[in-house]
């Protein structure tokens, strides 16, 4: 079996993998679901209420749109709402925006997860040390989300090997302690019954309002879709069985304590380490601890890796990303990585408490739910699903998140806005980066190469100038070999004639499946000008350097190219010549009428393109041997000027 997907067959280590990968978030919403839903008055109406709508919410939500339909939108193996987007791009124009929408609420979601889940875990201190201040557990959950931030820079692998067993003795954990309860107070098993569900929307005062509260349970169903490509489709269905079997235990035992204290005052307490016997306390907080740990390293790994996507379809600066071990996918993007550090540690100081995190938490990844079923109803279409069926599954999905935004709206002044401001900030980021492709694009000046072969010939065998580089090699935007950019032949010819033996020109596709590694190689005009043409899929790591020496030493073993330096003293002693590479970076000019959207596009893309690294270090290239040549970007000729000579 192909090794690139042999992880993802169904096996026991798959699954381990699949438990110590995907689950963390999901996993950990036990510790703060019931706290939200039950916030004073234990009221067993409302007990049973929210049991029900987490075990349906659950089983509609997980199970069945992301568990059962979601997974086999596989892109190649891949998952994500980019992979998804991927896929139906071609459908219209205006899925990039739903797209958008849905990556930045991803990536908003991620800076409060691991404030939420490592908070609610170290809380549970304070039933072991009552005297233990608010300050002081804000300390401690800074300290260890900036410990797990700087960690990333070494890669995962090791700690990974871990994560299965932790969370496999996470669940199993969930599930004694919450069976427990169950047995010893059955009639919480009556929450089973989708009519406490409906009661709780329909007639509880405010009842429908704590559909925020109860969204907290399957604010991690995503994950299961974006790290597919991790586990495998079989891995994720079995491992859910299980994580699903003692997440229900757990819930339905934190209901039945609940049950058994109701008409009391919760004062602060939490359901789930109430479960717990007091001999037991510390040690459950530990694993609890370590279950938050892995739940945000989850959500920290799946953000690199919608980065890495985004950069490959034109929606993300090209930062630079690092690959610090040789796990396949493994990847590392260290502006990112301040990103989340800053914003993670602004949430804590900000919301200080849990309780508070929750309002923040769940409005956003409502809107990528809702953007995932729309391009999913789009896939539907494209796999020619009867239109009957697809109309059913947006009808009911565009329902239930509806109901769940709408419920999630209630958040907005109690902190909602925090996560929406942030998404809304990525998502303009995304917008600016995806439109200024699209208007450069527009904007550069291709010419037919043909009528400027015979030139590159003549200015190779000019010795009257001298020599610039004995292999000079370009990379262009140019999808067809035919053509070349204008700046390109401005820049050998006019700028600075540039004169070298061989001129290569490289282009680099980037295709709608996430592992192409395929090249083709055009000769222009024999032993003086070749194309290359790189197809890379969108999770290939932008190594040009690497790969254009691997198609060079191919060319020189099948005897198509020489590259011994035509230096007469070196040629005799079979030495290579050296290759240089010149990158066209635009800058925006100031000789431009161009229309107010577009000005304010490009202004904001040349304003956050100088905090990022440039592109001839995102794709991969010798910087000692890179030469980076600034050229204006006209977005529209400016208009005629009119000036008087005086005599």
């Amino acid at each position: 079996m192909d090794s690139k997907h042999s992880h993802t067959a169904v096996s026991g280590a798959g699954l381990l993998i699949a438990l110590g990968i995907i689950y963390g978030d999901i996993g950990t919403s036990p510790l703060y679901v019931m706290k939200a839903i039950v916030p004073a008055l234990i009221d067993p109406r409302l007990v049973l209420g929210g049991i029900s709508c987490v075990i349906w919410t659950l089983t509609l939500q997980t199970t069945i749109k992301y568990v059962l339909i979601t997974l086999n939108a596989d892109n190649k193996g891949e998952g994500g709402i980019f992979s998804l987007y991927a896929l139906v791009r071609r459908r219209g124009a205006w899925l990039s925006a739903v797209a958008i929408v849905g990556g930045s609420a991803l990536l908003a979601d991620g800076v409060i997860t691991p404030p939420i889940s490592v908070a609610s875990a170290i809380e549970g201190l304070k039933q072991v040390y009552p005297g233990l201040t608010q300050n002081l557990v804000v300390y401690i959950v800074i300290g260890i989300i900036a410990g797990l931030f700087l960690l990333q820079s070494f890669g995962t692998q090791i700690v990974g090997k871990a994560f299965g067993p932790i969370m496999l003795l996470w669940f199993t954990m969930l599930g004694v302690l919450g069976g427990g309860w169950v047995l010893q107070h059955p009639a919480i098993l009556r929450a089973f019954n989708p009519y406490y569900a409906y009661d709780l929307l329909a007639h509880y005062p405010g009842g429908f309002w704590l559909l925020g509260a109860v969204f907290l349970c399957t604010t991690g169903a995503e994950a299961l879709y974006s790290d597919l490509g991790h586990c495998g489709k079989g891995n994720i269905r079995i491992s859910w069985t299980f994580v699903k079997t003692t997440l229900l235990l757990n819930y339905l035992g934190q209901g039945a304590w609940l049950l058994a204290h109701q008409g009391q005052q919760l004062a602060g307490r939490n359901p789930f380490y109430e479960l717990m016997p007091a001999w037991f306390l510390l040690i459950g907080i530990g694993v609890a601890t370590i279950a938050a740990i892995i739940a945000s390293q989850a959500l920290i790994t799946g953000s690199f890796t919608l980065v890495a996507e985004a950069i490959r379809l034109n929606m993300w600066p090209k930062v630079k990303l690092n690959y610090p071990t040789d796990v396949k996918g493994q990847l590392f993007v260290p502006s990112m990585n301040r990103l989340l550090l800053l914003g993670c540690i602004g949430v804590v100081l900000f919301f200080r408490e849990s309780a508070n995190m929750e309002a923040a938490y769940g409005l956003a990844i409502t809107l990528t739910m809702l953007m995932t079923t729309i391009l999913l109803s789009t896939w539907l279409r494209l796999k020619k699903v009867a239109l009957p069926l697809i109309v059913l599954f947006a009808l009911v999905y565009g329902l239930i998140e509806g109901a769940f935004l709408v419920a999630n709206l209630v958040k907005f002044p109690h902190g909602g806005w925090v996560s929406l401001a942030i998404g809304a900030t990525l998502m303009s980021v995304m917008y600016v980066w995806l439109k200024a492709y699209y208007i450069k694009r527009r904007l550069t000046d291709f010419v037919r190469l043909e009528p400027y072969v015979e030139g590159l010939k003549r200015l190779s065998d000019d010795e009257s100038i001298p020599k610039y580089s004995t292999h000079l090699v370009f990379l262009t935007g140019a999808e067809r070999n035919s053509e070349i950019e204008q700046k390109i032949i401005y820049s050998i010819f006019q700028k600075r004639p540039k004169r070298a033996d061989i001129y290569w020109f490289v282009h680099v596709e980037t295709t709608d499946e996430p592992y192409t590694m395929e090249y083709k190689v055009t000769e222009v005009a024999p032993d003086d000008v070749f194309r290359i043409n790189f197809r890379l899929g969108f999770r290939v790591q932008q190594r040009i350097n690497l790969y254009f020496r691997k198609v060079v030493e191919d060319l020189v073993r099948n005897k198509e190219v020489d590259i011994t330096s035509r230096y007469e003293s070196l040629s005799q002693r079979h030495i290579t010549g050296d290759f240089r590479f010149v990158v066209l970076e635009k800058f925006l000019s100031v000789e431009n009428d161009f229309p107010a959207l577009e000005k304010l596009v490009m202004q904001a893309y040349f304003y956050i393109k100088q905090f990022i690294a440039s592109e001839d270090q995102y794709f991969g290239l010798d910087t000692s041997s890179v030469k980076v040549e600034k050229v204006p970007l006209v977005i529209a000729p400016p208009r005629e000027v009119a000036l008087t000579r005086i005599r």
